[in-house]
């Protein structure tokens, strides 16, 4: 059986001396240790929440801008078609007209060139009926 004397006292006051050693020489430091990385850790998840909002706010502005350069860009080639078609438009009519003319100038032509073939032909016509009837009759007919 345990029996409670002086070496009790003893043995008590021993425990009181280690726990005081023991916690100026291992435990403040060991809790400094801890509390500083983990001081350190919280500053790192800090860092890291503040570098993701801040990359997700460039993200969602990046996302913006590039939403507006696509807006601009089907704006700008929407006017680019428009103005292309203008021109389109306007080379077809101008291509048109001078293919009209030159028909108009090829028929007018053709023409002219038929009317000097008629009357060419007209006065030759007379010719050759008078040299065909000569040589059918055997004898000079005007």
């Amino acid at each position: 059986m345990i029996s409670i004397d002086w070496t009790m006292l003893v043995q008590f006051v021993n425990f009181l001396v280690l726990m005081a050693v023991l916690n100026i020489l291992l435990y403040r430091p060991l809790r400094s240790v801890m509390s500083a990385r983990q001081d350190a850790i919280d500053g790192g998840h800090k860092k890291a929440s503040d570098l993701e909002d801040s990359i997700n706010e460039k993200m969602e502005r990046y996302e913006t801008k590039l939403q507006q350069a696509k807006v601009e860009g089907s704006t700008q080639a929407a006017t680019l078609r428009a103005e292309a078609a203008k021109e389109e438009s306007v080379i077809l009519g101008e291509a048109r007209c001078a293919a009209d003319k030159s028909v108009s100038d090829l028929k007018s032509s053709v023409a002219v060139e038929a009317d000097q073939a008629r009357k060419v032909l007209t006065k030759e016509s007379k010719s050759i009926a008078s040299a065909i009837a000569s040589k059918v009759l055997g004898r000079n007919v005007k």
